[in-house]
């Protein structure tokens, strides 16, 4: 990525699209590396760029204000965060049909942050918008509607209500299961849950 931004800087004017795609990229790198303050170093220079040379509601600003979200989101600066995701989330709405996967993204964004920050009822509400997008748009076995279901279950497990909890965990473990491999970490962690809860119960 690094030799790529090389060559754009030298090669490109300051606000080509090419070099706020590279920034991007290399913002994305740090992020999982968990190097957080270069992440939002470059996906801020992305942003600039795109600022400059795209009308205020284009997706691919929307996507740069998700990624910024979930660099504050890692570093537990909720507050930041939400403000990122709810900007993505305005363009979308916008842009987007109601049941765009762009918004099942957003909604489930938003519920993590408010599920981070122990505001329950709230991380319920985005993470049921997300699901309701998802069940409707996706294929009955599809990945991501377990991962809704799990972070639903998650929900009603942190507000005690193991029974729903349960049945949100079982809903999403059968869904990985015909998704995904065996062995994949995903699914040793929704058994774990499911055990910690009927513990629990």
């Amino acid at each position: 990525h690094e030799k790529a931004l090389d060559i754009f800087q030298k090669t490109l004017p300051s606000n080509h699209p090419s070099l706020a795609t590279s920034y991007n990229s290399i913002g994305g790198v740090y992020n999982r590396m968990g190097e957080y303050s270069k992440a939002l170093s470059f996906y801020e220079k992305a942003l600039e760029i795109r600022k400059k040379t795209l009308p205020s509601n284009h997706p691919d600003l929307a996507n740069l204000y998700n990624n910024i979200g979930s660099v504050y989101n890692n570093m537990e600066e909720h507050s930041k965060a939400l403000l990122s995701y709810e900007k993505a989330l305005e363009i979308f709405q916008k842009t987007d049909p109601p049941n765009h996967p762009d918004l099942a993204t957003s909604y489930n964004n938003i519920g993590s942050v408010y599920d981070n920050m122990g505001e329950y009822s709230e991380a319920l509400s985005f993470y049921e918008k997300s699901l309701e997008i998802r069940e409707k748009t996706l294929l009955s076995n599809h990945p991501l509607l377990g991962t809704s279901y799990n972070n639903i279950g998650m929900v009603y497990y942190n507000m005690k209500d193991y029974s729903k909890a349960l049945s949100y965990f079982e809903r999403a473990l059968d869904i990985l299961k015909h998704a995904l491999p065996p062995t994949h970490p995903h699914i040793k962690s929704v058994k774990e849950k499911i055990e910690n809860v009927k513990n629990k119960l």
